[in-house]
């Protein structure tokens, strides 16, 4: 389909306002560590400086949980993260006084900001052109989190072509009445479906109640098309299950005691936690990669925190990897 000259509501014109300075994406990403006894302090890399601030708030009082520890938890998995978040518009979750305290989404880069802040500027069917910000590197992570965003929601499509993303996914969800333990049955049995068709899959714990899964696709199908694709996949397998699925999107009308398989958040527009972000729950916990093996022998959403996913990662690597490669995309045309 042509592009149209002006937004439509499946054409959305977007352009990435670069920074300059040192060049993006290096190859390194340096493991820092910030000092126990400072509450405020500047950090520089290659010559872009970052103001960290109350860094002796606790964001889980009940824990001594600071946001010192968040930002230090997200510089020690940077380097598997940074990949998943490169070049996507960022919305931002701002929680300025804790994990349980009041928060508000923010879409437009705050001004004043970081002259080295790399922007995306997406303009939408109304005509209103959205300035968000993205995180290329360790500065902008860094500065990112130092507003009080606790998870990270990038979009789905990379800035360059904004209608067209990079992955489908399917976020499982239990309704009232059902548990985790149904949550992981039903992601197992969503895996056995996808490879049926060949198609290949990669869970996560959502960090709070769920489990994500995404399918790698070849840059392509339209947010609309990739869409329309996961709710009739979610219909057809919760046909499948009934007693254990439901794609019932209205609340009023969803069956108590089922997982949703929830399509809907493949809309243009949405976002999900990414990988490795942090949740504001009772727990710092992590929305986690798994391995499908782990899934089989059983796993809570509390077995990853902040406390010792870096470790896992340090040690398994980015299990998520797939994901962003260029290599083993599913080419979704062939079921659209």
């Amino acid at each position: 389909m042509p592009k149209s000259p002006v937004p439509t509501r499946e054409y959305h014109p977007a352009k990435v306002q670069r920074s300059e300075g040192p060049k993006r994406r290096p190859k390194t990403i340096p493991l820092l560590k910030l000092p126990a006894d400072k509450k405020g302090l500047e950090v520089e890399l290659d010559g872009r400086a970052v103001k960290l601030t109350n860094l002796d708030k606790l964001f889980w009082p009940k824990l001594g949980v600071t946001k010192r520890d968040l930002i230090q938890y997200y510089l020690n998995v940077a380097p598997v993260l940074l990949p998943h978040l490169f070049d996507r518009a960022m919305v931002m979750k701002r929680y300025p006084n804790g994990a349980h305290s009041d928060f508000f989404f923010m879409k437009r880069a705050p001004t004043p900001r970081p002259s080295w802040i790399e922007i995306c500027s997406i303009e939408h069917s109304s005509g209103n052109v959205i300035d968000f910000p993205m995180i290329q590197d360790l500065p902008s992570l860094m500065w990112v989190i130092n507003l009080g965003c606790i998870d990270l929601n990038q979009w789905y499509a990379r800035c360059d072509d904004v209608d067209r993303p990079d992955y489908l996914h399917f976020d499982l969800d239990p309704v009232p009445g059902a548990g985790f333990t149904q949550v992981v049955e039903a992601a197992l049995f969503l895996k056995e479906a996808l490879d049926s068709l060949k198609i290949p899959s990669y869970p996560k714990t959502t960090g709070s109640k769920g489990i994500h899964i995404y399918v790698p696709i070849q840059r392509g199908p339209t947010q609309k098309q990739v869409w329309s694709f996961a709710k009739e996949f979610a219909y057809a397998v919760t046909s499948q299950a009934p007693a254990l699925l439901t794609a019932i999107y209205q609340v009023s009308k969803r069956p108590k005691g089922r997982v949703l398989v929830d399509y809907n958040q493949n809309a243009w527009g949405r976002t999900l936690a990414s990988v490795y972000s942090v949740r504001p729950k009772d727990l710092p916990t992590v929305s986690t990669p798994l391995k499908w093996q782990e899934l089989k022998r059983g796993i809570s959403i509390d077995d990853f925190t902040i406390d010792n996913v870096p470790a896992r990662v340090k040690r398994l690597g980015d299990l998520w990897e797939p994901v962003v490669a260029k290599r083993g995309r599913f080419k979704l045309e062939a079921y659209l």
